[in-house]
């Protein structure tokens, strides 16, 4: 298996979002968030994930995923969130140390099981990797290599009980860490845009 080129992945990023109208869904019934993913500019960059920490009634909990969460106001912009729920969950300052690159378009969960949310993933970069500290909502927060990320190796199937049976989504697992639903989807849709 061919392994992707990563250099210049943030620049190349940035020029793929450059003046892109992301898609975006509408639904009154859905809760909007927001997720930043965050990418480093080094020349092995690296992504920002969480461990959600494990709390009863959270249909979340424990999966690793982007730093993000709901909207604290109706006015609030999208970017605002994702910027704030980073600070939050990871001590992560995005005010001062990263830019804003793009939003890439909605997505929603695939499953019925699920409240409705939208969610809204907003493309930061950062210099390099930082310090992180998770926040009360995450048990774990850290950088992960785009390398291990995109590695077609690690891409593996992710088995859900659902009532009736099992469903199968596509994952990737590295180390101990498996990323499956909407983080995978986004994922995905940055590889089709920016990784050769």
């Amino acid at each position: 298996m061919r392994l992707p080129q990563l250099g210049g992945l943030a620049e190349r990023l940035a020029a793929a979002l450059a003046g892109r109208e992301p898609q975006c869904i509408v639904r009154p019934e859905a809760r909007r968030a927001a997720v930043a993913v965050v990418v480093t500019r080094e020349e092995k960059p690296a992504f920002v994930f969480i461990r959600r920490r494990e709390r009863q009634g959270d249909p979340w909990s424990g999966q690793m995923a982007f730093p993000g969460g709901f909207r604290a106001r109706d006015d609030e912009p999208l970017a605002t969130t994702a910027a704030r729920e980073t600070r939050e969950e990871t001590g992560l300052d995005l005010a001062i140390s990263g830019r804003l690159l793009g939003a890439l378009d909605d997505l929603s969960p695939r499953t019925p099981f699920l409240p409705p949310i939208i969610v809204s993933p907003h493309v930061f970069a950062v210099g390099a990797r930082e310090f992180l500290v998770p926040g009360d909502e995450a048990e774990e927060a850290l950088w992960i290599s785009a390398h291990d990320i995109f590695d077609p190796t690690h891409r593996t199937t992710f088995l859900l009980p659902i009532p009736g049976g099992e469903r199968a989504y596509p994952a990737i697992q590295v180390g101990p860490h498996l990323i499956w639903g909407l983080t995978e989807r986004i994922l995905d849709r940055l590889a089709a845009l920016a990784i050769v």
